[in-house]
């Protein structure tokens, strides 16, 4: 460092260049070495260089201050105290492209960390030249522009709200449909990060009119255009029932469907939370991702996937969707899902986070299930403290329907009540009283354990009139 810090002041700009290319690769390496270039104060000299040197040097220097800022907030706040900031703003305006570009990604790198960095470089002025930056023809400066955007958007309302007032959202929303697929992950990215504050701000994303256009993005080649599209669509989706409604009625809730089968992995987690969000919201969402066949695919991803956070996302999405009427519960219950969170639940491999979610999940969807042939198979392995909302929806329904009191007797479901140990006294013990409560007591009798010993041992003893 101490060789290289005198050649930044040579006579021959070559080698004023090539020293600073080698202390940004070497501030890039680590952060340990990015702060012996702080310590080794290089830094004032580099933002001195930037703005009276040629373009050659600047995008050696920008190259510099963004390796330094991208380790950690104090480096990147080391960048900002030397007064980077403002001249990398002015280098936004040059002439050469490549000099744009070096100076939005030391921005970007410096904003992407929190929200006082990200404040530090909209009031360097930095947002207005970034968005007339992706309105330029090279594809590598809108990128970085539309990247830098998205990291500035992403800490606060306020800050998303900057971007919005600098008139990006609909020099971004006329480039979803760019042919270029890193550009598209770019600024799907970045309107996600201004939709997902607030409902205004989701709402003007909208008025861009992205739909239905954001749905082609479902269907792209490229893995995080996918993933991307559908965050966008998550964001928007989660804010109101109107919002859902209105995604739903653009047809992006079957595309959404589409998008979770033809993909695996991570691709699938925006699809699927943004499926729950919908459910969630009304009984007729719910309904709207019923109809469009959206249970089966949530039902592959919990069975598939091997992450927890998937698993649990999915399950979560299909309490969402099974939560609001017997109706409802009765579309999930039907794709067997039930067992599978049970087991999920009761697995210790399980993360704390999946047995949270598929305990309530299984909770939402019972508490509404009113179809027996579904809960039965249950009865077996639940826990006590599922057991009784399983036994609860079954004291709901005997009582008033005599065909499924047969078949409760019939298949066994009777017996395995009896066998079940509820504390006196408890809700569990009550239910169970309830259920009794519908058949004669012989039957109950019948199937209690240890009643068939009795029987036997009556048989026995008893003695015949000869």
């Amino acid at each position: 460092m101490s060789l290289l810090r005198p050649l930044l002041l040579d006579m021959v700009p070559t080698i004023q260049q090539t020293a600073a290319l080698a202390l940004g690769r070497l501030a890039n390496y680590n952060d340990d070495l990015a702060e012996a270039v702080v310590k080794g104060d290089i830094l004032p000299q580099l933002v001195c260089s930037l703005s009276e040197q040629n373009r050659f040097y600047k995008k050696a220097a920008a190259f510099v201050l963004r390796a330094v800022g991208k380790h950690s907030p104090q480096l990147a706040q080391a960048v900002v105290q030397c007064g980077a900031l403002e001249s990398l703003a002015i280098c936004l305006e040059d002439f050469d492209p490549g000099v744009k570009e070096a100076a939005a990604w030391a921005l970007g790198y410096i904003a992407r960390h929190n929200s006082e960095l990200s404040q530090a470089v909209v009031d360097a002025g930095a947002v207005p030249l970034l968005v007339l930056c992706i309105q330029e023809p090279e594809i590598a400066l809108k990128r970085i522009a539309a990247s830098t955007l998205s990291d500035i958007s992403k800490h606060s309302p306020e800050l998303a709200q900057t971007v919005v007032d600098a008139g990006a959202i609909a020099h971004l929303a006329q480039m979803i449909l760019n042919p270029d697929a890193k550009l598209k992950r770019q600024v799907l990215s970045a309107l996600s990060q201004i939709a997902k504050h607030s409902v205004d701000l989701a709402e003007l994303v909208v008025e861009a009119e992205i739909f239905p256009v954001v749905l082609t993005c479902l269907k792209d080649s490229d893995e995080y255009v996918k993933k991307n599209g559908a965050t966008l669509i998550r964001e928007i989706a989660k804010h109101t029932p109107e919002l859902s409604q209105f995604i739903v009625n653009a047809g992006g809730v079957a595309a959404v469907i589409d998008c979770i089968g033809s993909c695996r992995g991570t691709v699938r987690l925006p699809g699927i939370m943004m499926l729950g969000y919908v459910a969630a919201h009304s009984e007729n969402l719910s309904m709207a991702v019923i109809v469009s066949k959206g249970i089966p695919p949530l039902c592959t991803c919990l069975v598939e996937e091997q992450e927890d956070h998937l698993k649990a996302a999915a399950a979560w999405a299909l309490g969402q969707v099974g939560r609001h009427t017997p109706e409802h519960a009765r579309a999930v219950a039907v794709a067997n899902v039930l067992p599978t969170l049970l087991s999920m639940y009761m697995d210790t491999h399980s993360s704390e986070d999946l047995q949270l979610k598929t305990k309530r999940a299984l909770k939402n969807i019972l508490q509404k299930c009113t179809y027996l042939p579904a809960l039965e198979p249950l009865l077996q392995d639940a826990p006590p403290n599922i057991m009784k909302h399983i036994v609860g929806q079954f004291s709901k329904v005997l009582p008033h329907d005599s065909k499924a009191r047969r078949l409760f007797v019939t298949t066994g479901g009777l017996k395995k009540v009896q066998e079940i140990k509820a504390e006196p006294g408890s809700l569990l013990q009550e239910y169970i009283n309830t259920i009794n409560n519908c058949f004669p007591e012989e039957i109950v009798r019948y199937y209690s354990p240890g009643y068939s010993e009795i029987l036997l041992e009556r048989v026995e003893n008893y003695q015949p009139v000869l």
